[in-house]
């Protein structure tokens, strides 16, 4: 039958055997056998344990504390000796590692800004170089801005080209830019010049058209405003956008907010798929002089001043300046499609 003498004195010899064992490893790996042959199922310490058994009730809490001072010690020194071999291991690393400076960097991958955002800051340029200003206004608006005040009425059926969205407070969120030319004339005195970029929302969405897109509407008043200045200003933007070689026509249109109306069409060449080149004539905007009531129903005497308006879409601008042919392709956010426009 082993005593608890005997039990203590076989403790103390594996502590120092195994003390010795952890302070001669060389590897980690040499480590985590030491850790096993100690506290592992069939390791030195567990297998003496078992055998506590045998000894008298009096006798079990000494051995048990023998044999936990003596398991922490060596887990101290495990512990100890894993951190000095790994900081070896790292130093030895670094020592073998060579960096060749000389190796060209790896650049860092640089975005864009989005082919709208591209289009838009473009025609504001061209606009601004001529002495428009830009003004914005709200995304929701009420009815009287988006249509009555724009010679649109409750009963006008232009209404119907519009498809808007209705909000539950009576409200809307406008159907285009042309709000803010209200907001504008009514809060600024002849004679004025800006454009109005902005967000747009209709019911409406096909390869060529989005349930949000945005505008960019331009208007100036003043005295003796003229048709031949709306012409002027327009053929400029035609050939800074499009090239000064762009041919361009007006047509006669109608729009309730202006009297004389017309849009604007290019010409532009595309391949065909027969390989024969093909010209089309493509609508790019509309405008027209500035209804006189509207100019009335901004607080300003049409007898006295005169204003052209026009206005297009950003995305169909951009469509053909870069020859997209799906409007969804600038809302998808597809990696591959917006990493050509960098």
């Amino acid at each position: 039958m082993t005593t608890i003498e005997e039990l203590i004195r076989r403790i103390e010899a594996i502590r120092e055997e195994e003390t010795a064992a952890i302070a001669a490893v060389a590897s980690t790996s040499d480590l985590e056998n030491v850790r096993g042959n100690v506290f592992g199922k069939k390791g030195r310490l567990s297998g003496l344990l078992r055998g506590m058994g045998d000894l008298p009730a009096e006798d079990r809490p000494t051995a048990g504390k023998a044999s936990n001072e003596a398991k922490a010690r060596l887990q101290e020194l495990i512990d100890a000796r894993a951190g000095q071999l790994r900081r070896a291991e790292i130093d030895r690393s670094i020592g073998e590692e060579t960096v060749d400076v000389t190796l060209p960097g790896i650049a860092p991958r640089v975005g864009s800004l989005h082919p709208v955002t591209q289009t838009r800051r473009e025609i504001e340029d061209i606009f601004t170089a001529m002495g428009f200003s830009i003004e914005l206004g709200p995304d929701v608006e009420d009815d009287y801005h988006n249509f009555e005040a724009l010679n649109i009425p409750p009963d006008h059926p232009a209404r119907d080209m519009h498809d808007t969205f209705y909000l539950e407070s009576g409200l809307l969120l406008r159907t285009h830019t042309s709000p803010v030319q209200i907001h504008t004339m009514s809060a600024h005195k002849p004679p004025m010049a800006f454009i109005a970029p902005g967000t747009v929302y209709r019911c409406d969405a096909d390869v060529t058209h989005s349930p949000m897109f945005h505008q960019i509407e331009g208007f100036m008043v003043d005295t003796n405003v003229r048709f031949s200045d709306l012409k002027g200003v327009l053929e400029s933007f035609i050939h800074q956008m499009f090239g000064p070689d762009a041919l361009y026509r007006f047509r006669p249109d109608y729009f309730p907010f202006t009297e004389p109306s017309a849009e604007v069409d290019v010409l532009f060449e595309r391949q065909h798929p027969s390989g024969r080149t093909v010209r089309d004539w493509l609508e790019v905007l509309g405008a027209g002089m500035i209804h006189p009531k509207v100019l009335e129903n901004c607080g300003i005497n049409p007898e006295e001043f005169t204003g052209f308006a026009f206005g297009f879409g950003v995305e169909r601008m951009a469509m053909l300046k870069f020859g997209v042919n799906a409007i969804s392709l600038f809302f998808e956010n597809d990696v591959r499609f917006l990493r050509q426009f960098r």
